[in-house]
């Protein structure tokens, strides 16, 4: 019997995949391992064999444009006449399309409103205004990613308990009960819900759940690894009859627990689903042998996983670099180097740099922007550009040209000084009118008596406090402590230290960079220049770009050659991740060096710096454990500098400088040694 067309171009492992039909299945696809090739194969393999109908068959995807992707290509292995996959889709599309045919059973109509998260919002602004709640402490955001983690565990408000050192929780399960009661009252789920009241009707109505779960013959997953609980309810429900149940995806790369995913999902499927086969897709068709060796071993010192090893028939390439730097500048000098090296031969597309955490790419840009590559920040706003850097600037730029309008309208209300749309719009005209400044014209409408009291009090305390600024910098004030100062000053520290908001780790972390930029430069006015040319200078280049990202905006992509810098204890393994988490946030860490690492397809470039500016001061830092765990044998070792002039640099030497301030990585590192 002659082998179908789609099993042509499939590995053994890959044939075997698709073609075993009956029965759970886990498939344990390894990074560049063809997993999107064997799920779109094995679609067209169902329905050729005529195992199913396409109406017949559920295909679950995390993205839009991963379920797109997955539709093209199996119209494309089944040719002309071939029929639409209409169960195809996110978790969520799929249960809109349930929850729409039986949404009375849940207190909804049929014609319900799906809200954003904008609509979230201002519904929860409005519920915490009713609660005498401040918002200007506890931010909608951050409340409702609370109610997002209850309901990806399927926790109605009811269901949630609460432990009694939980008090900031029980204000937000109130907030919930509200929250979840006006939504029902608004005829409205939001994106939680749809899969959340799935699951209540699938367990509450057994006569609904067998419809869907008779009807779906067979069922694919795709990144099965990022699956919260509520999903895996979901499917446990839909799996039901038939149980022809395929998920694919890498334990490997489960990096997402803290949007809710589960790895205990993956790892446990066979304990869930009886006699489930597994099969590993382990042959590579991204990376070289020397990229996957390293990767392997590295991944190894995890004790959670299902286990894997990574081979190619490629070549067997370079060796992995480790490159070790006096600090984090001399760290960006030499990848801007080598990078005019390699754009001789490779497209700047092919080139990406990975940081743990987003502060990271200010030296980057920084370095870029005075030799003159081209790059773009993926899944990121550029270092001047990002909201907080903007404020920072704004207060420089107010305190050093009291006419720049611009910056006085950013300002005047951040943080909140109880000055509205009106009032600023009302400045603004008076301003134009009488051809004053802002700042000017703020000043005229407080002594003419136009501005109402509550008004008044807030906008009074901004300009004194610009006019006091401006005489720190006549005292000869350091423009890096001027910042510190008008930071703490106006509030705005105060606003981010107490707020609680999923964001604002990475607000204060730039801040931070921020001043760590701004002692490159004698003045404020040269900063506030370097600042103005940076970010006017025209990045929208039509040619190639450097790619920046972070290492959890890296995943699902591939690059010929990618630098992984900043790999020093504390930033990477992320000091917050081992202490909320402990072993599993350190193991966490190191799926990310992995995810990481099998992004190259060619070459891959791993750094630290013995220097890093961390929480407004220079500190020593030491190479990450990961390095450590890196094979001898597939690296080689950079020293880019030499202690002295005669003896090389060792990883991980205990040196003792007097009086430096160690960063937590370092300390951790001492106190393991004693």
């Amino acid at each position: 019997m002659l082998k179908s067309d789609y099993l042509l171009n499939l590995n053994e492992k890959q044939q075997e995949a698709v073609l075993h039909l009956d029965g759970p299945l886990l498939i344990v696809a390894g990074a560049g391992s063809g997993k999107t090739k064997v799920l779109t194969s094995r679609i067209a393999h169902i329905i050729r064999s005529h195992k199913a109908f396409s109406s017949q068959i559920l295909a679950v995807t995390f993205t839009n444009k991963a379920a797109k992707e997955m539709q093209i290509r199996v119209a494309k292995l089944l040719g002309k006449g071939a029929m639409g996959l209409p169960w195809l889709g996110t978790f969520h599309s799929i249960s809109a399309k349930i929850l729409r045919k039986h949404a009375q059973a849940v207190g909804l109509k049929s014609n319900f409103t799906i809200i954003d998260q904008d609509d979230q919002v201002r519904l929860i602004k409005n519920i915490c205004k009713g609660e005498n709640i401040d918002v200007k402490k506890i931010s909608p955001k951050y409340i409702l990613a609370i109610i997002d983690k209850w309901k990806n565990k399927g926790f109605y408000p009811e269901d949630v308990i609460l432990k009694k050192r939980e008090t900031l929780e029980k204000n937000f399960l109130n907030i919930y009960k509200i929250y979840q009661q006006k939504l029902i009252d608004l005829n409205s789920a939001d994106f939680s819900d749809l899969i959340l009241h799935s699951v209540k009707i699938f367990k509450n109505y057994s006569d609904i759940s067998n419809i869907y779960s008779k009807k779906f013959k067979y069922i694919l997953v795709d990144e099965y690894q990022d699956t919260n609980f509520i999903q895996s309810e979901w499917l446990k429900y839909l799996a039901n009859q038939n149980m022809n149940l395929c998920c694919v995806g890498d334990d490997d790369q489960s990096i997402y627990s803290w949007r809710g995913a589960e790895i205990k999902n993956f790892l446990e499927f066979d304990k869930t689903y009886q006699n489930t086969k597994i099969i590993r897709l382990e042959k590579n068709y991204r990376s070289t042998q020397n990229i996957l060796n390293v990767a392997s071993r590295l991944i190894e010192n995890n004790q959670n996983r299902v286990g894997k090893t990574l081979y190619t028939n490629q070549e067997e390439g370079e060796p992995i670099t480790l490159d070790c730097f006096r600090n984090v500048k001399d760290e960006a000098i030499d990848i801007s180097s080598t990078i005019e090296n390699y754009k001789k031969k490779n497209s700047l597309n092919e080139i990406a740099i990975l940081v743990r955490a987003i502060f990271q790419t200010r030296e980057f840009e920084e370095r870029f922007l005075k030799v003159g590559i081209p790059y773009r920040i993926i899944g990121g706003i550029k270092f001047y550009e990002r909201a907080e850097i903007k404020d920072c600037i704004a207060y420089l730029r107010c305190i050093n040209q009291p006419m720049d309008d611009l910056s006085f309208e950013r300002i005047i209300n951040v943080p909140k000084r109880s000055i509205g749309d009106t009032t600023i719009k009302n400045i603004s005209e008076f301003a134009k009118k009488s051809s004053f400044s802002m700042e000017v014209a703020a000043k005229k409408l407080i002594e003419l008596n136009k501005i109402k009291p509550k008004t008044k009090v807030g906008l009074s305390s901004l300009l004194i406090l610009l006019e006091k600024w401006r005489n720190d910098i006549k005292k000869k004030i350091n423009h890096n402590k001027l910042l510190q100062i008008v930071l703490d000053e106006s509030g705005y520290s105060e606003m981010l230290k107490n707020k609680k908001d999923l964001e604002n780790e990475n607000r204060l972390e730039n801040i931070k960079e921020l001043l760590n930029a701004m002692k490159e430069f004698d003045n404020l006015e040269s900063f506030l220049e370097h600042v103005a040319l940076a970010t006017s200078l025209d990045q929208d280049w039509e040619s190639e770009k450097v790619n920046l990202m972070t290492l959890h905006a890296s995943k699902g992509l591939e690059f010929n050659i990618v630098y992984l810098p900043g790999w020093e204890e504390g930033l990477f393994p992320h000091q917050k991740s081992i202490e909320e988490k402990g072993e599993s946030g350190l193991e966490e860490e190191r799926r990310l060096a992995y995810v990481g690492i099998t992004r190259a397809k060619k070459i891959a470039k791993i750094s630290f710096s013995m220097n890093r500016f961390y929480q407004g001061d220079w500190m020593d830092s030491i190479a990450s454990r990961f390095v450590d765990e890196l094979p001898d044998e597939f690296i080689k070792k950079n020293n880019s500098f030499k202690e002295d002039k005669e003896d090389d640099f060792e990883f991980n030497q205990d040196v003792d400088f007097e009086n430096e301030i160690r960063s937590p990585g370092w300390l951790r590192y001492q106190k393991k040694l004693k």
